[in-house]
C-alpha cells in the first residue's frame, strides 16, 4: 500500500491538479492523506471535491501551525496506517513536484532502500522557475548540511519531495518520541535527514526536475529565518543521539 502525504497551506490554485496528476501517475492501491494547514482560502472545498474520485483523508489543523506540524501529523496519521512493508511518499501542495516520480521512487524502496528522495542535484535533475536566490540558498543549505551530517548517495537534504519505507518512520518515532521533528518551518526536512542518519537508514535519490514555474502564488519561505533556522538545526543536532540511545 502507498500513502501519500500532503501539506497543504493555501494552495486552492494549486491541489487540484495536483491530485489529478497523482491519479493519472499512480496504479498501485494508494491513499492521499492531505493536511489542511489552517488554510484562509479555497484548499479544503477543492480537497473535498476532489475526494469523491481520489481515495483520500483530510486532516485539518483549523489553525496554520507551520511545515514541521504539517508533516509531523501526515506522517503520524501514516504510520498509523501502514505496515512496516508500506511505502509513505511526502510531497508539496503546490504542484512543483512531479507524481510520475513516484514508481521510481517506491521501486527504490523495494530494492532495501528505507528512503529515496527526489533530488534536484542528482544526475538529471534540475530546477524551472526558481529565482537566483532560491537556487543559490537551497543548494547551499545541502551543501553545508553535506559538510555537517554527510549521508552516502544523498545530495539534496531540503526537498520535501521522498519517499519512506514504513519500518524506519516506525522506528524513528519509536526512537525520537515528540522529538523527532522539531523544526516547525522549511528546514524540518533536513532535520528528518539528519535524525534518520543517526539510525543508520539506507538512503539514496532518483532526479527531479522542480516545476517552480507550475506553482501558482508566492513562495511561503521567509529565506533570512530560514538561514537562522538551520544554524540552530545544525547547533542542536550536531553529535545528538536518538532519547532510545541517550537512556541507555
Amino acid at each position: 500500500m502507498l500513502f501519500i502525504v500532503l501539506p497543504a497551506y493555501n494552495e486552492e490554485l494549486n491541489i487540484g491538479s495536483l491530485l489529478d496528476r497523482i491519479q493519472q501517475a499512480v496504479a498501485s492501491p494508494y491513499q492521499v492523506l492531505v493536511v489542511n494547514d489552517g488554510s484562509t482560502d479555497g484548499t479544503v472545498p477543492m480537497v473535498n471535491s476532489c475526494s469523491e474520485r481520489i481515495p483520500l483523508e483530510l486532516l485539518d489543523h483549523g489553525v496554520n501551525k507551520g511545515l514541521g506540524q504539517a508533516i509531523t501529523t501526515g506522517l503520524c496519521r501514516a504510520v498509523d496506517l501502514a505496515s512496516e512493508d508500506d511505502v509513505i511518499v511526502t510531497m508539496d501542495a503546490d504542484n512543483t513536484h512531479d507524481p510520475a516520480l513516484i514508481g521510481k521512487m517506491v521501486e527504490g524502496i523495494r530494492r532495501g532502500l528505507d528512503v529515496v528522495i527526489a533530488s534536484r542535484y542528482a544526475p538529471g535533475g534540475g530546477e524551472t522557475g526558481l529565482s537566483w536566490m532560491r537556487h543559490v540558498f537551497s543548494r547551499g543549505a545541502s551543501l553545508l548540511l553535506r559538510l555537517f551530517f554527510p549521508i552516502p548517495g544523498v545530495r539534496d537534504y531540503t526537498c520535501g519531495y521522498r519517499a519512506y519505507r514504513g519500518a524506519i518512520l516506525k522506528q524513528a518515532f519509536a526512537a525520537y518520541g515528540g522529538r523527532f521533528i522539531e523544526e516547525s518551518g522549511f528546514t524540518c526536512m533536513a532535520e528528518i535527514l539528519i535524525k534518520l542518519r543517526s539510525l543508520s537508514a539506507r538512503m539514496g535519490e532518483v532526479p527531479l526536475v522542480l516545476r517552480y514555474d507550475l506553482k501558482s502564488g508566492a513562495t511561503k519561505m521567509k529565506v533570512m529565518r530560514t538561514i537562522g533556522r538551520y544554524g540552530v538545526l545544525i547547533a542542536r543536532n550536531w553529535r545528538r543521539r536518538p532519547l532510545s540511545q541517550s537512556l541507555l
